[in-house]
């Protein structure tokens, strides 16, 4: 069978890659093309565009870099009417992926989306063209299952979250070297220069209340050593690691992480944790009336409680810091409540197997003659 795969971020390598490993043991035969990244073509697949060229954030970038966006939309449709794909799998990156599923859709191709878009927390009024483009949406995020068959009625598919199989396999491989004689206290501030220079100054500021500590900075794929300089500089406790956030996690005692997918990683690595929030006030009050969610962090959201503790725009201050920190460290009635949280949420997002497998089966049946 013949699969187009679409994955147009770092991360979608990552869960693209696993997907096409599953397939082809499915799948002896499976010819598999895509845009995605090296982990995608180590998996057997032939990338015809790489994610690396896909990347444009903020609507400024987004406006300058449009002729190629437009250009990359028209060669996609071309490549795909070319190779004839029996199923066309989506991993996540709806700006561009959904545009080609409603495309794709009215071509007669079948659509599978791996790694549902986040409509329950804004633009919801986009789940009606999904609903009438995707044939089949398989969901890693369990509350998003019944969010699309009570809000929407359309039937979904729960296949579990890929990263725990991929932080399984890396507790399983155990740390690799080690980063510091002291117990570590990771600090994750983000992966964009703005947020990174809201965050890391208040996160670098309890560092004082804890000279035992080390406190170790996770520095983002796309930014430089320099650019960390002037932050940490002050610090004689601090260090900067590159591409060893899992290595950093393996050994840390405590993280404070921003909001998004690295405070799931971080529970899924079992490490207490605070989710650090902080942007331009304008963004934060445009942020508060277009997102309606309960929780920013994930763990919170897919748990539907606050297992670990948020705090947000001004209440990600140094005393409020230090305190939570101080709990994490030193209170063992709060530990043993978190362990116990962590664990529920590891059970809840493996669903007693592995996602990529079942999401590969699912997009499987739907092109073989015996699904």
């Amino acid at each position: 069978m013949k699969y187009y795969i679409i994955a147009g971020e770092a991360s979608g390598d990552l869960h693209g890659s696993n997907l096409i490993k599953k397939l082809h043991l499915l799948d002896e035969s499976a010819d598999i093309r895509c845009w995605g990244g090296d982990l995608m073509q180590e998996a057997g697949a032939t990338v015809v565009k790489h994610y690396r060229d896909l990347a444009f954030m903020g609507f400024a970038e987004v406006v300058k870099n449009l002729p190629t966006i437009l250009n990359n939309i028209k060669f996609c449709k071309k490549d795909i009417l070319s190779f004839k794909p029996d199923v066309l799998v989506l991993v996540d990156y709806p700006g561009f992926n959904l545009r080609i599923a409603d495309w794709a859709k009215k071509q007669g191709f079948k659509v599978a989306y791996y790694i549902s878009p986040q409509v329950w927390a804004w633009k919801e009024n986009r789940v009606k063209k999904m609903k009438q483009c995707i044939d089949k949406m398989l969901c890693i995020l369990p509350f998003e299952k019944e969010y699309f068959k009570d809000k929407w009625n359309w039937e979904v598919e729960y296949v579990g979250h890929p990263l725990v199989e991929v932080i399984d396999e890396s507790i399983k491989k155990g740390a690799e070297n080690k980063l510091s004689e002291r117990p570590v206290i990771a600090l994750l501030p983000g992966s964009r220069k703005q947020e990174i220079a809201k965050k890391l100054p208040v996160m670098l500021s309890v560092n004082k209340h804890f000279p035992n500590y080390h406190f170790i900075v996770a520095q983002a794929p796309g930014q430089d050593d320099a650019f960390y300089k002037p932050f940490l500089e002050q610090y004689a406790n601090v260090s900067l690691v590159k591409n060893q956030t899992y290595n950093l996690l393996k050994q840390s005692v405590a993280a404070l992480v921003t909001s998004g997918t690295a405070t799931l990683e971080t529970a899924l690595f079992n490490v207490p944790e605070v989710v650090c929030y902080k942007g331009s006030n304008i963004s934060y009050q445009i942020a508060k009336r277009l997102i309606s969610i309960k929780y920013i962090c994930l763990v919170n959201l897919i748990m539907d409680k606050p297992v670990v503790k948020e705090l947000i725009q001004n209440e990600l201050n140094e005393k409020n810091l230090t305190e939570e920190l101080n709990l994490l460290l030193n209170n063992s009635e709060r530990q043993l409540q978190l362990s116990s949280d962590y664990s529920a949420l590891h059970k809840l997002l493996s669903l007693g197997g592995n996602a990529s497998a079942k999401a590969a089966t699912a997009i499987y049946k739907m092109v073989s003659p015996k699904g």
